[in-house]
């Protein structure tokens, strides 16, 4: 969990190398800041939501749920922050940012039970309603890769993002909001234009035309 800007919670993310060494990256930039004078602004965004994601590098999770790849609800939260607003604060940050410091850009906290159930909502597919222990979970998602790696297949929902939906992302943007003029909107606003995008850039790209379309 981020509390504040000043927070390096390596501790947490050890197990994932992958966000393990973003936070790494972050550490060298702002070392070669303080020996160089370089002037370094950080901005963290936290998931980016919202239209437009070709490769689907953070609106996989909301695909998921419309695929009916999650099987059991997760246990933690997360936090989220519109693309369009990430990337009016990194505009912003040219002019207002600190040199050397850092500043945390999310637009909402949601236990990942409420998320997906405001998804529910928008999409009109039914939020997974089994929950289990975390350890379960867990657990169920490791059998799961072995048993798709035995049939050649892919795993629907690996291990690592099993992990990580047990735990809590929060954030607090007070700093951002303060000091770059971060604003982010209405958080159902992001979640009905990332549905309303991917139903109509991913969905039907992925699936051929019914036979009364072509």
């Amino acid at each position: 969990m981020l509390e504040n800007d000043d927070d390096h919670p390596i501790a947490v993310v050890a197990r994932w190398p992958y966000y393990l060494s973003k936070i790494y990256q972050e550490k060298v930039a702002l070392r070669i800041h303080r020996e160089s004078g370089l002037p370094v602004v950080v901005l963290n965004p936290s998931l980016l939501l919202g239209p437009g994601d070709d490769r689907l590098s953070s609106t996989d999770v909301v695909l998921k749920l419309m695929e009916r790849r999650v099987p059991a609800m997760p246990g933690g939260g997360l936090s989220f922050v519109d693309a369009r607003d990430a990337a009016a604060a990194f505009a912003a940050a040219l002019e207002k940012g600190r040199p050397g410091e850092r500043y945390l850009l999310g637009g909402a906290n949601m236990t990942f039970a409420t998320f997906f159930k405001r998804l529910e909502r928008i999409s009109g597919v039914d939020a997974p309603r089994v929950k289990l222990p975390s350890k379960v979970n867990e657990a169920g998602a490791r059998l799961l890769e072995r048993w798709h790696a035995w049939r050649g297949s892919e795993t629907p929902l690996d291990p690592s993002s099993t992990e990580m939906g047990e735990r809590w992302w929060y954030c607090d943007s007070t700093k951002a909001e303060r000091e770059l003029g971060f604003a982010p909107r209405d958080p159902q606003e992001t979640l009905v234009d990332t549905v309303r995008w991917l139903e109509e850039h991913v969905r039907r790209r992925k699936w051929p035309a019914a036979v009364g379309e072509l």
